[in-house]
């Protein structure tokens, strides 16, 4: 999942400082409530170091009252290259569904090099879209299956139905 809607400067003017706007947080709630009604459960929700992704993974995480808190992952930061955040998932592998909150292009690339051993499959999400994958227990190039991908505003019609 990407990040939502966040405030384009920081009062501190660092981008990790970036909040969501009040817009962002209130699509999240709606967005959060749509995966719910998709009947998934988290084992696991990991989140970027940004101060955004992680009140993202929050929110999501405060729509499911006994799913574990959000755990920061640096691999998940938008710096890292798409296969240094594959290793870092790797200890993941042994929950059954895990939900990954982070950043353009970083986001795009992994799942490209999930689904293709050479990344060279283009995904693009926009703020609040999240994709779902199947894996094997082993995490690898290639190795991941398309389920679906929906938009936040999808998600958010998927809680109001």
């Amino acid at each position: 999942m990407r990040h939502a809607e966040a405030e384009e400067e920081a009062e501190s003017g660092g981008d990790e400082a970036r909040r969501l706007t009040v817009r962002g947080r209130e699509r999240t709630r709606d967005a959060a409530g749509g995966l719910r009604a998709l009947g998934l459960r988290f084992d696991a929700i990991l989140t970027s170091s940004l101060l955004r992704a992680a009140e993202t993974a929050e929110l999501v995480a405060d729509e499911y009252a006994n799913n574990p808190p959000p755990q920061v992952l640096p691999a998940l930061s938008p710096d890292v290259t798409p296969r240094e955040a594959l290793a870092a998932l790797t200890p993941f592998a042994r929950h059954s569904e895990v939900l990954v909150v982070g950043h353009e292009p970083q986001l795009s690339r992994l799942v490209g090099l999930l689904l293709s051993s050479n990344g060279n499959v283009a995904i693009r999400f926009r703020k609040g879209a999240c994709v779902a994958l199947d894996l094997p227990k082993t995490i690898e190039p290639g190795a991941g299956e398309l389920r679906w991908m929906l938009t936040q505003r999808q998600l958010r019609k998927l809680r109001k139905s």
